[in-house]
């Protein structure tokens, strides 16, 4: 890897941003030393593949936003700063959105999702969209995660024998690589908490409602959300700042209690301190391996030594519930069907069966998976009406609500419940709950392990005064080491 850029390795929002205004460096020096990066980490050497797309108009956004930054004029806290977002995210620019599908490859969005002109409006220059598990990780059943059709195999810079996480593989992995400074992620259930633990980085999965979803590509409006991605828990809530909001094309963004709130001043060292935080043990713990356990059961006196009292061994009482999918097979095919109408690309595309047939017709280049999980979709009939999916949505929402988090919660006087890396999701995705995950160690091997802490609905504050406090009383996260041959 060049020296010319090991200068921005780790580099957070408020470091680059004070190096921005005392000049020395430029908004534009920024983006040069991330596409120099990208060149060598992900388009050669390593080869991590985290990115699909870089923006062509990248260098000059930047040098609009250096001139404005010269003549006096800051936007906001993301002023020059180069993100990343994952392909499912619309942008009304020269860049693509397929969602990692072959059929999309050529759609240009005909506006900006909310979030997206959240992030113009602060000032960030969207550097480049990130590859994912394809459609989100849901047309597959078997599909690894990090794969798509379009953008081909994400790879974890922390070594490729371990798995990227998705279905936000691209955003981790290139954020874990100092390709950008932050990412925006998406979630229905693990798809930004999976690759955060997975590549060291802190992971802010929030309350659905919190973020807006319009202009994104769904699978579930129940479930669905975007969140920070970001090596550090005050990047992660700078980023929360910013994408937070409410937005008339998604009514329940109005539920949002927390206006123009500064999540950075939950960022308190002694966040742990006294907070009751229950660990959840059967049955998360017994779906990962034993070298997982050890890092977890470390963190988790480190947790304690922050000044926590841990409740061992909490029942979350649906905990061990045969969950099904239901919910989100019905949810996508009415979702996906309305978005497609949003959709301007030569290809005749208006319904999932379209989507299907247009796969069949490129073969194995776009199903080398399959798409299990879009017949499964197909099947139903995508009206959110019938008995099926109404019996399915109140038994998952009394079960992971009432019957869930806020009874353990409740019963165990708990302000958090501690679950090993992403396991655990499930629960809180169904209730629309926050989680946030943030580095707790690394295998032997060298295999990042992330510890997530859970709570209630709108609890983000809470929860980042908990995942702060950690981070700063451990200090985890190393930066991926390439091999000098290689990078």
């Amino acid at each position: 890897m060049s020296k010319q850029t090991e200068w921005i390795e780790e580099k957070t929002i408020r470091q680059l941003q004070n190096a921005l205004a005392k000049g020395e460096t430029t908004s534009r020096e920024l983006v040069l030393t991330y596409l120099k990066r990208i060149a060598e980490i992900d388009a050669s050497g390593p080869k991590l593949n985290a990115i699909i797309e870089v923006n062509p108009d990248a260098l000059y956004i930047a040098d609009k936003l250096d001139a404005q930054r010269k003549a006096g004029k800051v936007y906001g806290s993301l002023h020059g700063i180069p993100v990343v977002i994952k392909d499912n995210v619309d942008t009304q620019d020269r860049m693509h959105t397929s969602a990692g599908s072959l059929l999309l490859k050529d759609h240009v969005a005909k506006a900006d999702a909310f979030v997206v002109e959240q992030l113009r409006k602060s000032g960030a220059i969207i550097l480049a969209k990130t590859n994912l598990t394809e459609w989100a990780n849901f047309i597959a059943e078997d599909m690894p995660t990090g794969y798509s059709s379009r953008g081909g195999q994400t790879v974890n810079p922390y070594g490729k024998s371990f798995i990227v996480g998705g279905s936000s593989a691209g955003s981790g992995a290139a954020v874990a690589a100092n390709l950008a400074t932050a990412g925006v992620g998406t979630e229905t259930s693990g798809s930004i908490l999976s690759p955060a633990s997975q590549n060291s980085l802190v992971g802010i999965k929030p309350t659905v409602g919190l973020i807006s979803r319009s202009g994104i590509v769904p699978i579930s409006i129940t479930q669905d959300t975007a969140g920070p991605m970001t090596r550090t828990v005050e990047d992660g809530a700078i980023l929360l700042n910013v994408l937070n909001g409410e937005d008339e094309n998604d009514p329940i963004t109005s539920t949002n209690p927390f206006g123009k709130k500064d999540f950075t001043d939950s960022l308190k060292k002694d966040g742990l301190k006294g907070k009751r935080i229950g660990v959840a043990r059967k049955p998360f713990f017994e779906y990962v391996s034993e070298e997982h356990r050890k890092v977890i059961d470390a963190a988790i006196e480190e947790v304690k030594a922050a000044g926590a009292i841990i409740i061992e061994d909490i029942k979350i009482p649906s905990a061990n519930n045969d969950w099904d999918i239901n919910v989100m097979l019905y949810e996508f095919k009415s979702a996906v069907e309305t978005y497609l109408k949003t959709v301007n690309v030569s290809t005749d595309l208006n319904t999932l069966n379209d989507l299907i047939q247009g796969n069949r017709r490129l073969g194995t280049k776009a199903l080398k998976y399959g798409q299990a999980l879009f017949y499964q979709a197909e099947r139903t009939s995508g009206r959110l009406i019938d008995a099926d999916y109404l019996n399915s949505l109140v038994f998952d929402q009394e079960q992971s609500r009432e019957k869930g988090i806020d009874a353990v919660l409740a019963d165990n006087q708990l302000d958090a419940i501690i679950t090993p890396n992403n396991v655990g999701a499930t629960i809180p995705a169904k209730a629309g709950y926050p989680s946030i995950t943030v580095p707790a160690g690394y295998t032997p091997a060298g295999e990042p392990v992330g510890i997530t802490f859970t709570a209630g609905q709108y609890s983000e504050p809470m929860l980042l005064e908990c995942a702060y406090a950690y981070e700063q009383s451990t200090y985890h996260r190393k930066k991926p080491i390439f091999d000098k041959k290689e990078g």
